[in-house]
């Protein structure tokens, strides 16, 4: 894949996920409106965080990881890549079939492990409730990971990138039908939104489904069976599944510590909701497009390709994210006030979560990085080394929510993600120092680094001045959303124009890759 078809795939993955995320921002805006940071909130939020949790231990985290490098391998040889694909799609339906069934009986135990501070009150039997109605979604949405595994190895990067744009669709759709169908009160578009869940799973399993079946690879249900291969890859994902889990404990640790706050499990989602979403559009899509490029480069033996792939997925993502996480960090308030407050979402709600958002914000490009540097390790079939950073990362992230949370609060469980991620960066880098020439920053990186870090410096003074004179303006309902709309069109003009004028990107190359 040549550069430009690398940026291509990117911006494929990238414009379909900043849909998802926009409709995503409809959707958390009408929960937040309705639901406000109530109970009702929290348990929803707890209980749909349940199958995502495991999603990401089971497909995203570890299977994918795996499964991505050695059916891309099958890909360009003689092996029987859909055989292969077939065998890991009915071995995953089966150990998720029982895990879900565990999972429903067993849900009491699932929410006291996310969320011990609900016990003894109303959050707690919502939560159980919500839980055992949405957590089927994790067989779907795995296997749908799967799926996605599959067309993106075989460069189809479109219906596993809009995927996603179906659950948020669904939501929608959940809440006003909740809305002028129930009784209007909040238990009921609870209720209505956890029935959501699982639809939205199926959908989203069927649409990477047909696109499968498009691309030769029509994946039927069957009965489990351990082949060579299937060894093989349980072999090389089971670190990358312990990586996952210590990465999902750290979530846990962060959920756990918000529990003992009211409102806190809902202020961080809808603070994690904005940061996703620069998140989302680069990092994921960064990830999805790099690891099967890189892993057929160093397959053929291509180092100075596989450099080349490396240094232009961190510089876009970069170029893309410093910006964002600095927009983040200088007006966090204006954005939560206009997004979200609203209904049950009151200024108070606005102040805690403006809070998060900035220091989410902090973290922001390392999380881009993350996303970055882990295919240099999996398209090398090296899942040991990312699961020893992550238990370094679980016993920082815990000593800081945990220590920290009883002198600063909820927003320690922020504070401990985002220096977090900056250590898990460090190790990530650190490790990949032996791997050779594919593994090392160019001197093009180095030298636009920099210029892009002063562009977004120089962004942020002109924002922060920006903000403050139009501070009255985001009070008034009739125009609050275009004076939000011009301070973020204020931000992008002169982080671009100060970018281009300084030598930190050039226009043409995000023009060209959007042509492509």
């Amino acid at each position: 894949m040549k550069p430009i078809r690398l940026m291509a795939g990117f911006f494929t993955v990238g414009i379909w996920t900043l849909l998802s995320r926009v409709l995503g921002f409809v959707r958390d805006i009408m929960i937040a409106a309705f639901l406000g940071t109530g109970p009702v909130a929290e348990a929803f939020l707890v209980a749909f965080s349940l199958p995502n949790l495991f999603r990401r231990f089971f497909a995203e985290g570890a299977f994918n990881m795996a499964f991505v490098p050695m059916f891309s391998k099958k890909l360009e040889g003689d092996d029987d890549a859909h055989r292969f694909a077939q065998d890991a799609f009915v071995g995953l339906a089966g150990i998720l079939t029982m895990f879900t069934v565990i999972g429903v009986i067993a849900m009491p135990a699932l929410v006291t492990m996310m969320a011990s501070g609900f016990l003894g009150s109303d959050r707690f039997d919502l939560a159980v409730y919500y839980g055992r109605i949405a957590f089927p979604y994790i067989l779907f949405i795995s296997l749908s990971a799967l799926l996605s595994g599959v067309l993106n190895a075989t460069g189809r990067f479109a219906a596993a990138a809009a995927a996603p744009v179906l659950l948020n669709i669904i939501f929608v759709g959940a809440l006003l039908i909740g809305a002028v169908f129930g009784d209007s009160s909040q238990t009921d578009i609870g209720s209505t939104l956890a029935y959501a869940v699982p639809v939205a799973g199926i959908a989203q399993m069927m649409l990477v489904w047909v696109a499968a079946k498009r691309a030769g690879f029509a994946l039927m249900p069957g009965w489990p069976k351990m082949t060579p291969d299937l060894k093989r890859l349980a072999i090389i994902a089971a670190p990358a599944a312990l990586a996952g889990g210590v990465v999902q404990i750290n979530l846990l640790v962060g959920r756990q510590v918000a529990s003992f706050f009211d409102g806190a499990v809902a202020w961080l989602n809808y603070a994690d909701r904005l940061y996703q979403l620069p998140l989302g559009v680069v990092g994921i899509a960064i990830g999805v497009v790099l690891l099967p490029d890189l892993s057929r480069r160093l397959r053929g033996g291509d180092e100075a390709g596989g450099k080349d792939a490396f240094n232009r997925a961190c510089e876009l993502s970069l170029a893309l994210t410093i910006p964002a996480a600095a927009a983040l960090m200088v007006i966090p308030l204006p954005l939560v006030s206009v997004l979200y407050e609203r209904g049950a979402f009151g200024a108070g709600d606005t102040v805690n979560t403006a809070l998060a958002v900035a220091i989410y914000g902090l973290g922001l490009p390392a999380f881009v990085m993350q996303k970055a540097l882990q295919p240099l390790f999996f398209a090398r079939e090296d899942t040991k080394r990312p699961f020893y950073y992550a238990l370094v990362a679980l016993v920082l992230n815990a000593a800081l929510a945990i220590g920290l949370s009883p002198i600063i609060g909820f927003i320690a469980a922020a504070i401990g993600t985002s220096l977090t991620g900056w250590a898990t960066v460090f190790l990530l880098w650190n490790g990949s120092r032996n791997m050779g020439n594919a593994a090392a920053f160019d001197t093009r990186f180095k030298q636009r680094l920099g210029r892009i870090i002063i562009a977004a410096i120089g962004m942020g003074v002109i924002l922060w001045g920006a903000g403050a004179a139009m501070t009255p303006f985001f009070g008034m309902a009739t125009i609050r959303y275009a004076a939000l709309a011009l301070l973020v069109g204020i931000g992008i003009g002169s982080y671009f124009g100060i970018g281009q004028l300084i030598g930190a990107f050039k226009m043409r190359e995000f023009k060209q890759a959007l042509r492509r």
